[in-house]
Order: structure tokens, then C-alpha cells, then sequence
């Protein structure tokens, strides 16, 4: 069979996507189940009382400005089915489920197994000092003279900078990794250090994952890329899979292109990353499907492929709040799922799967607003699947208070993250969380503020000048500016 990047192109479609899997044009039920995907797409919050909202797939695209999508389904332990959506570039080629996506932090997954695969094999340890590893760059601690471990880095509770990573665009220079960890020139990232104690807090730190990045390579001499490769990449058949930064012509010609938030392409094409271990991963909705779908089985025992049952079973017990080795985990019992998210520019992705049910899902997107499509189509596969958590959540909403109109409209600042904008509209308030996506800003009884695109609420002090932005795995102090 050719490759589908070879196939002849269709005829381009508003939406675009690959034929049914064999099976789902004989089985009613899959058919069903994949038609009621694509029209039940649901809103991350929804209003109670307010009339059940679901949007098609098409739709969400065009109004998100995200181009293509693709997405694996997990079920009954097996990928049951996987689709492409849309085009790799406006009048470009149709996505298909062979189509190259940037994983963002899904390279994190990856990092964690093949660094816990040394240790399984004695190259590392989990809670040895991190510093003892390395004898060119030693991280530096400015807090005490607390050891970093292995353990603490993959748990991004090490205290470590640097929550993520820019990318450098097409032409730009690109830094070596020892300048990425010093914040020396050309890195557009600061230096990575220990900036709370070890130990104490949970601090998402993609330059945590730098650290491993450098301990992998000068520990093993092979550089961190190849021992991915060899460890995790090739005995999961991730066969379209890649740390290659850039990505060479020959597999660019099968990726689709990032796009900003309104959909335009970003100038050059991919951002290179040489942040490999935090956000360097090339990847399919089916590959990232094929490593969730291992580490549920290692977990049980019926499988090791890459590592033993117990070191499985490590990596997926939580450390602290609720992050274990490389996976964020919720829930507990049949309910228990493991997942992450990946962002670089002009990608957004989610991997999410039960460690005791055999279902889970995996969604790559080609856009800056493709975050909110791909929680949206999560949403719709839970739904489709009976799955028991990952539904819209339920909140009640009253009308604003009249002297909310007053006092909340204006610029809001979140440090390391952007910016936000809270405008008056009406007898109400909206809010422009990102490029292009104002929304109405709801008032819930407990007095924080909410809307309905994701699940995170704002709250304001009594001064309205300071607040705070909660929502899953982000809790970062905010200010008005003034």
C-alpha cells in the first residue's frame, strides 16, 4: 500500500478528511460512534439550566481558525479508530492519520520513559543527586544546597525555571543546549536554576526537562534523541515519530503546518526546538496512542516493552499534586486516567487514557486555538464511549453585579503567561483569554468569575487589583494593570 502522503490529492473540501477505517463501513455501531464525535463537540463548561450545547467538528474548526486536526481513539485496549480532518495549510493537502503534528510537552511522556528506562538499567538513579551525573554543567542552586534528583525533574518538583519554550523561528539561530540552560545567547530563555527548595512544590518547569535532556546525553553518549529512539520510538513501533529538530525535507513534506490564532500561517513554517526532552517530539495521533496504550498495559503487567510493571506503576503514582513521573494523574479506580497536554506555536495537543479501562483518546491540531477544539473533541469522545469523567462541567451562573460593570473592565497581566483584556458588554463582561476569542464573563454565587471555553475561574480581591487564576495544573498570581 503507498504511504497516503503519496495518495493523490481530493478534491479540497470545507472539511477534509481520510475514508473510514474498513471496519467502520460494516459496523454500524463504530460508523455511529465516530458521527456522533464529530457533531457532539462540547464546550468545556456549560451553564446550568441553559439548553445542552454541541457543535460540529467543521464548524469549531472554521470558527477557531485551526486548518487540521487528527485524532486516534482508544478503545477496548486497541486504537479502533483514527482520522484526519481539514488541511495542512489552506490550499494544501488534506490531513490524514499519517500526517506529522509537533508534540509540544507530549515530549515529556517520552523523556520520562526513556530516562526511567536507565534507571531500570543502573545508568541513573531516581533520587541520586542530578549534579552527580553531569561533569561539564551543574545545575545551580540558589535556594539552599538541597540535591536535585531525577525523581523531583520528572515530577516538576525539583524547583527548577523556565516553564516552556518559545521555539526559534525559521532562520534564527539556533542555541546549543549548554546555552539554552545558561540563558546565554541565542537562547530566547532564560537560565535554568533552582529557584524554590526541592521537594516542596509542584512548579511545571520545562527546563527541568532540559536538565534530563543534558544528564541523558552525557551520561550515555549517544545524545538524548537517539537514546528515544532506541529505548522508546522504535520497540513501540512509533514509526512516525521523531525528535529530528528541524525536521528534515523529506518528513516536513508530510507535516502540517503551524497556523497563529487566527488562522494565518506562521512566517517560516515550525519553530525549531532544540528543547527536545521538553517539546522536541515529532508525532501521529496514532503513535502517541501506541505509547498510552503501553503504559496501560505495563501497568497491569501484560506488557514490557519499554519497562517492567513496577516502574510502570511508579511512574503513574501522583508525587504531588496530582503529577506523577511525566504524566498528569486524576481520579482513582476505573475513573483513573493518566494524560498531557503539548503546546508549541502553532500546535496544540492533548493524549489522555484510562490506566485500568482500555480507552483513551489522542487529538493533534495545526492552530493556536486548537487547545479548546481538542478539549472540546475529548469531550465528545467521552460522550460517544460512556467514559466515566472528561464531561463538561455544570456551573450555575447569576447576572453581574452592577458594580462589577464598573470595577472589572481593563488589562489584565499573568506573569510568564500573557495577558488578558475584561470588557463591558451590555448588562454583562467578556473577556479575551487569547488571539481573538472575547467571550462572555460569567458571575458565579461564590463570587468567582468563569467561562464556558475552559475549565479555570478567575477570582478578584476585594481591592479589585489582585487576584488569582486557578484552574487543572496552572495557579499563577495575576495583576491589573494599572
Amino acid at each position: 500500500m503507498k504511504h497516503p502522503s503519496r495518495l493523490p490529492l481530493l478534491p479540497l473540501l470545507p472539511l477534509l478528511f481520510c475514508a473510514l477505517p474498513a471496519t467502520a463501513a460494516t459496523d454500524p455501531g463504530l460508523a455511529a460512534r465516530i458521527a456522533a464525535v464529530e457533531s457532539g463537540l462540547q464546550p468545556a463548561v456549560v451553564i446550568a439550566g441553559a439548553a445542552p450545547v454541541q457543535r460540529r467538528l467543521a464548524d469549531e474548526m472554521a470558527r477557531l481558525g485551526v486548518p487540521g486536526a487528527s485524532i486516534a481513539v482508544i478503545h477496548a485496549g486497541e486504537i479502533e479508530w483514527a482520522k484526519g480532518y481539514g488541511v495542512v495549510t489552506p490550499g494544501g493537502a488534506p490531513v490524514t492519520p499519517g500526517t506529522l503534528f509537533q508534540a509540544g510537552s507530549i515530549s515529556k511522556p517520552v523523556a520520562a520513559l526513556a530516562a526511567l528506562k536507565l534507571v531500570e538499567g543502573g545508568t541513573l538513579a531516581l533520587d541520586a543527586n542530578i549534579n552527580g551525573y553531569s561533569q561539564w554543567w551543574k545545575l545551580p542552586n540558589k535556594v539552599d544546597n538541597s540535591p536535585v534528583t531525577l525523581r523531583q525533574l520528572l515530577s516538576h518538583t525539583a524547583g527548577t525555571t523556565v516553564h516552556g519554550f518559545p521555539g526559534y523561528a525559521a532562520g534564527a539561530k539556533v542555541p546549543t543546549l549548554v546555552q539554552l540552560l545558561n540563558g546565554a545567547a541565542p537562547a530566547n530563555t532564560r537560565g535554568v536554576h533552582v529557584a524554590t527548595k526541592p521537594g516542596t512544590k509542584w512548579r511545571y518547569s520545562g527546563g527541568g526537562y532540559e536538565v534530563i535532556q543534558y544528564v541523558i546525553g552525557e551520561r550515555t553518549k549517544s545524545g538524548f534523541a537517539q537514546v528515544a529512539q532506541d529505548t522508546v520510538l522504535k520497540p513501540l513501533a512509533m514509526n512516525d515519530s521523531t525528535f529530528a529538530q528541524p525536521l528534515p525535507p523529506a518528513l516536513l513534506a508530510r507535516a502540517a503546518l503551524p497556523h497563529d490564532g487566527s488562522g494565518k500561517p506562521i512566517a517560516g513554517g515550525p519553530h525549531t526546538y532544540p528543547e527536545l526532552a521538553a517539546a522536541g517530539l515529532w508525532s501521529t495521533p496514532s503513535d502517541l496512542a501506541k505509547l498510552a496504550i503501553e503504559v496501560r498495559l505495563s501497568a497491569a503487567g501484560q506488557s514490557n516493552k519499554v519497562l517492567s510493571q513496577s516502574m510502570t506503576q511508579l511512574m503513574l503514582a501522583p508525587v504531588l499534586d496530582d503529577f506523577g513521573l511525566g504524566w498528569r494523574i486524576d481520579g482513582t479506580g476505573q475513573a483513573q486516567s493518566f494524560s498531557h497536554g503539548g503546546a508549541n506555536a502553532g500546535y496544540q495537543n492533548t493524549l489522555i487514557a484510562y490506566t485500568e479501562r482500555g480507552d483513551g483518546v489522542a487529538v493533534m491540531t495545526n492552530g493556536d486555538r486548537g487547545g479548546e477544539l481538542a478539549g472540546a473533541l475529548v469531550r465528545a469522545v467521552a460522550s460517544a464511549y460512556n467514559w466515566p469523567t472528561q464531561r463538561a462541567k455544570v456551573r450555575t451562573a447569576i447576572a453581574t453585579p452592577a458594580a462589577a460593570l464598573a470595577a472589572l473592565p481593563g488589562k489584565y497581566v499573568i506573569e510568564g503567561l500573557g495577558d488578558f483584556t475584561i470588557a463591558r458588554s451590555g448588562d454583562g463582561l467578556t473577556v479575551a483569554l487569547r488571539e481573538g476569542a472575547a467571550e462572555p464573563l460569567h458571575a458565579a454565587p461564590d463570587g468567582a468569575w468563569f467561562v464556558t471555553s475552559m475549565d479555570a475561574e478567575l477570582r478578584f480581591a476585594a481591592t479589585n487589583d489582585r487576584g488569582r487564576v486557578t484552574a487543572p495544573g496552572l495557579d499563577t498570581a495575576f495583576a491589573k494593570a494599572k
